[in-house]
């Protein structure tokens, strides 16, 4: 019993990774109907694991599943990207300001052990697991901030929108902007700067929707200079 669980765990982990990549690289686009007789047919399996992949990756806001019509890769505008950065930045930033008050020394230290691995990560230009390591950071400060209210809006929030946040962070050299960003981060936490420590990840969370929209079809890539420019705008 336990093999066939882990069997279609680890099916369903495919699925979800290959449709993934399909979307994140374009080969799938907003819009376009995600085929369950095609992925059936590829895994050689039944249509129902195939669906609860889809219901995780609505989750995401990958997909949106239509009644009679099947799942469709989402469409997100331009406002949408900006609403979600904005949101994020008011939260995420109040929730540095409230972890200043309570992080702990061990706390400091794997934080500064997780960036670590981010930079071995960015070196080596792994981005899927630089992803879920960078989204270990974020968790542990937020966590730190010591409201459960406010980690759960936050964990809601951006686990429909995590489509957004994978495509800014694996924008050229994003990566290692990111570990530049958490160096400072972790600084303002050490030395008990509430303000500066807001300020950092609001402004962490802005410049991921503003590279993001300008590496749209719609707008002009940042070029490098450009790129570290926005990063330290305003601080």
């Amino acid at each position: 019993m336990k093999k066939n669980v882990e069997k279609h765990l680890t099916l369903r982990e495919k699925i979800l990774e290959t449709i993934r990549d399909a979307i994140i690289s374009g080969a799938l686009k907003p819009g376009e109907k995600v085929a369950e007789p095609e992925l059936a047919e590829r895994f050689g399996i039944s249509r129902t694991p195939i669906r609860e992949a889809f219901r995780q990756l609505e989750s995401e806001g990958y997909l949106t599943v239509i009644a009679r019509k099947g799942a469709v890769v989402v469409s997100f505008s331009e406002k949408d990207v900006e609403e979600f950065y904005a949101i994020k930045s008011i939260l995420e930033g109040y929730a540095a300001r409230r972890a200043c008050e309570n992080v702990t020394p061990r706390e400091l230290e794997k934080l500064q052990a997780i960036n670590a691995k981010l930079l071995h990560l960015a070196d080596d230009g792994d981005f899927k697991h630089f992803f879920k390591v960078h989204n270990d950071f974020h968790e542990l400060f937020i966590r730190a901030a010591d409201n459960e209210k406010l980690y759960e809006l936050i964990m809601n929030l951006v686990g429909k929108f995590q489509r957004l946040r994978i495509a800014s962070l694996s924008l050229p050299g994003r990566m290692h902007i990111s570990v530049e960003e958490h160096d400072k981060i972790i600084e303002a936490f050490r030395n008990r700067d509430a303000d500066l420590a807001e300020q950092l990840v609001r402004k962490n969370a802005e410049y991921g929707g503003k590279v993001l929209m300008q590496s749209s079809d719609g707008g002009r890539p940042l070029k490098p200079a450009e790129r570290t420019a926005a990063l330290h705008m305003d601080l």
